[in-house]
């Protein structure tokens, strides 16, 4: 590039920047060749944004159609500079305007701004001949004024930078004539080829830069002799339409021209004129015929039209011009292309309907119908597409959405354009939800019940609960924890434990059935989000029976160093009902049932126990010579594997007046309690006189009523409450005390250590009265001997 020319470049340089905005869009107009990183405008200016909006706001420039990208955006500053060396002639050949459209987009909120780049031309070619040399034939026949024509220089530049002026040098023969389409050589005076057979003059082409350029040819005019006639084009402009993507060889237009002469100098050739190379690749012409064909596919997206020029030559060399232009009809052989510019993956659960969550963006290459496209997505996803600005869609949401019921969304977009037939295409979208710790940790049961042994060992397993979260990751993650609370008074974790990670509830300590026999404890599952949420669920924790107790023996029970005795008649039947042993389990269940065994006795075949009521019958009528002193011997079992089993002794006396036992005459008794014997043997007087009478009326009775008699002792035996522990109240749960006793209590009489009690049983199988005796054991040692000589439990009962 020569000096004056650089100094014209920077001349334009410093006229542009003008730009304007209308309807979004921004123009700026600079000069080609400029350097890259040439600075062209500022975009913050003139949208009027501060420069740091533009970073913030991810301002981007786009080439509308895809094409080439030929600025770039400085966010610090503003600036927008070219991102290569422009050549206006390399993208716009020779049209008037040039002019590059980019866009830019700004998001949130969305802004899209075309602009619209003008290149400005510089004066940077010169004016160009096809040759270097032009033949022309001129036959000598030729009249002053006859006009040949000329091809005209080319330049690649436009406007006042194009061939302004064109100069023919000097000669005596030929002046310059310049038409609005040509440039002719005008015959000023005759030749005569006997005095000039050949002329050479020099034709200048000039543009109208500052400093101008120039080209030369050199006219090599040769003087023949008769063909006075150039051929002839039926017209001066030829126009055809041409469909792109048109296959080769296919025929575009023919032209024609025709010359007045005969013979060799009628003869007419066609030939391309001076067209750029790259066009004339394109098409080829019959040099014959003036046919012109496609040589190669043309595509109205790269070019939507061409000029060619062509000659028609006769044989003698007179050649005349004819212009071809040829227009590129549009084909929709372009497919929508779809680009995703924004994108926010992954999608919050929580978001609310109608959330942007990309932008898209469509291009078709095509024009007009082919150009409109209308965009959809499939019809099963939560989500749509709403038109924004030129070609721009928002991809937001249509419903709620929940990570647990689908985590993943392959979205397809469809690009439809409006061609016949129409053209396609689409995109698929990979989505992501990510979580929200929206679900609390749900148990996979409402309740659980679990069931152990009493004496179970610290830490043993009770039973596991599980809860499912269907969240992710630590919003997924359970932990459980014993809520707190008491059990019997004390805190629910001294009972039991669970593992916060499995949810396995274990046993703290041992536990007594007769103590506690079930109790409940709150279980929390809570999950690791933020916040966490919990939900609770109820374990009722049931302890089952061990046979660990004995049998316990209420009645006959000891009582201190006195025994007790039981006064068994004389006439007592068989199966009269003497006494009853009572004892009770604390244990439950068939763990608590008891059964009686007689281990021993002192005449095994008078009494016998009842297995399952304790009851002591007569197995038959007391004779004379039954012992008056029985000793019984009553084991009792429960039915727990393996069993176990309590034993007591029972004495019996067989008589009907205590006066008969002889033991009770050497009773002796202590000179400071001799006033309260005597009282206590008067009692004792008026009470067996009393009982004596009470006898004979009985005798009586029964006499009386032989036919139905009655058994001795046959019912229900009373204890008094005394004999019950209070866990024994109510044993109709689980204890073995089962029928109610009552006592009818008279006024004792005796010695100072003797009761005798009168009782009067309620049922009418038994004698109306009966006695009791109770004595200390020293004093009935040799009345009612073991084997040892000790007194084991002994309890006297009627």
């Amino acid at each position: 590039m020569t000096i004056p020319r650089f100094l014209h470049s920077c001349a334009l340089f410093s006229m542009l920047f003008s730009f304007h905005r209308a309807r979004g869009d921004i123009s700026f107009s600079f000069p080609e060749e400029m350097k890259r990183g040439s600075v062209i405008g500022n975009i913050a200016k003139a949208l009027g944004l501060e420069t740091s909006q533009l970073s913030a706001r991810k301002a981007r420039i786009d080439t509308e159609g895809g094409g080439n990208r030929f600025c770039d955006l400085n966010l610090y500053n503003g600036d927008l500079t070219a991102a290569e060396r422009i050549d206006r002639e390399g993208l716009c050949g020779d049209k008037a305007a040039c002019v590059l459209k980019q866009e830019l987009m700004l998001e949130s909120p969305l802004e899209l701004h075309r602009i619209n780049l003008h290149i400005q031309d510089v004066n940077d070619n010169s004016p160009r001949f096809k040759k270097e040399l032009m033949n022309i034939d001129i036959s000598e026949l030729a009249d002053k004024g006859a006009r040949f024509p000329m091809e005209e220089a080319h330049d690649a530049d436009i406007g006042k930078y194009s061939v302004q002026t064109y100069n023919l040098q000097s000669n005596d023969n030929f002046i310059l004539g310049v038409g609005t389409n040509s440039v002719e050589l005008l015959l000023n005076k005759e030749l005569d080829r006997e005095n000039v057979k050949e002329i050479n003059l020099l034709l200048t082409a000039v543009d109208g830069g500052s400093p101008r350029r120039s080209g030369t040819v050199v006219i090599h005019v040769t003087v023949l002799d008769a063909n006075d006639n150039v051929p002839v084009f039926s017209q001066a402009v030829y126009k055809a339409s041409l469909p792109e993507n048109s296959p080769i060889d296919t025929v575009v237009l023919t032209v024609n021209a025709t010359d007045a002469d005969e013979g060799l100098n009628g003869d007419v050739i066609y030939d391309f004129g001076h067209i750029s190379e790259d066009v004339k690749s394109k098409f080829t012409i019959d040099h014959k015929t003036g046919e012109i064909q496609l040589a190669t596919t043309v595509d109205f997206e790269t070019a939507s039209s061409f000029e060619l020029r062509v000659t028609a030559k006769d044989g003698l060399g007179l050649t005349s011009y004819a212009k071809v232009i040829i227009d590129v009809t549009d084909v929709n052989d372009n497919a929508p292309v779809i680009h995703l510019k924004s994108l926010t993956n992954p999608v919050p659960e929580d978001v609310s309907p109608g959330t942007e969550v990309g932008i898209v963006n469509v291009q078709d290459r095509d024009s007009e119908n082919n150009r409109q496209v209308r965009c959809s997505i499939q019809q099963n996803v939560p989500f749509k597409l709403v038109p924004s600005i030129k070609n721009y869609y928002s991809l937001v949401t249509t419903g709620q959405l929940d990570r647990e019921v689908v985590s993943d969304y392959n979205i397809t977009i469809t690009a439809t354009d409006e061609g016949s037939p129409p053209l396609s295409s689409s995109k698929s979208v990979q989505l992501s939800v990510a979580d929200i710790n929206d679900n609390p940790p749900v148990f996979e049961e409402q309740s659980y019940s679990a069931y152990v042994s009493e004496n179970n060992k610290p830490g043993s397993t009770l039973c596991s609960v599980t809860a499912r979260d269907p969240d992710w990751r630590q919003n997924g993650t359970v932990i459980y924890s014993v809520l707190a609370g008491e059990v019997n008074g004390a805190p629910v974790s001294s009972y039991v434990s669970v593992n916060g990670d499995t949810g396995v509830i274990h046993a703290v300590r041992s536990f007594d059935h007769e103590q506690l026999r079930s109790f409940k404890v709150h279980v929390t599952a809570r999950d690791n989000g933020s916040p966490p949420l919990s939900s609770n669920v109820t374990v009722s924790v049931f302890i089952s029976d061990v046979n660990d107790n004995c049998p316990q023996i209420l009645y006959p029970a000891p009582e201190g160093s006195s025994f007790m005795t039981e006064l068994v008649p004389k006439a007592a039947n068989g199966g009269s009902v003497v006494s009853k042993v009572i004892a009770v389990d604390a244990d439950s269940g068939q763990n608590a049932w008891l059964s009686y065994h007689i281990v021993k006795s002192t005449d095994p075949g008078l009494f016998t126990i009842g297995l399952h009521n304790g009851e002591i019958r007569t197995q038959r009528d007391i004779s004379e010579s039954d012992s008056m002193k029985q000793n019984l011997i009553v084991s009792v079992e429960d039915n727990g594997q393996p069993s176990l089993s309590a034993t007591c002794s029972m004495y019996l006396l067989i008589s009907d007046n205590l006066a008969e036992v002889p033991e009770l005459k050497d009773i002796s008794f202590d000179e400071k309690d001799s006033k309260l014997t005597s009282y206590l043997i008067i009692a004792l007087v008026c009470v067996s006189t009393f009982f004596l009478t009470f006898i004979i009326i009985i005798l009586g009775v029964r006499f009386c009523h032989r036919r139905k008699p009655r058994l001795l002792f046959d019912g229900a035996v009373a204890i008094p409450g005394a004999y019950l522990p209070p866990n024994y109240a109510d044993v109709d749960g689980t204890g073995t005390l089962r029928s109610a006793y009552n006592y009818d209590a008279y006024l004792t009489t005796g010695s100072r250590t003797s009761d005798f009690k009168f009782v009067t049983s309620y049922n009418d199988n038994t004698l109306p009265a009966d006695q009791t005796l109770r004595k200390s054991p020293t004093d009935f040692a040799d009345v009612f001997g073991d084997g040892d000589g000790s007194p084991e439990q002994h309890v006297s009962l009627s």
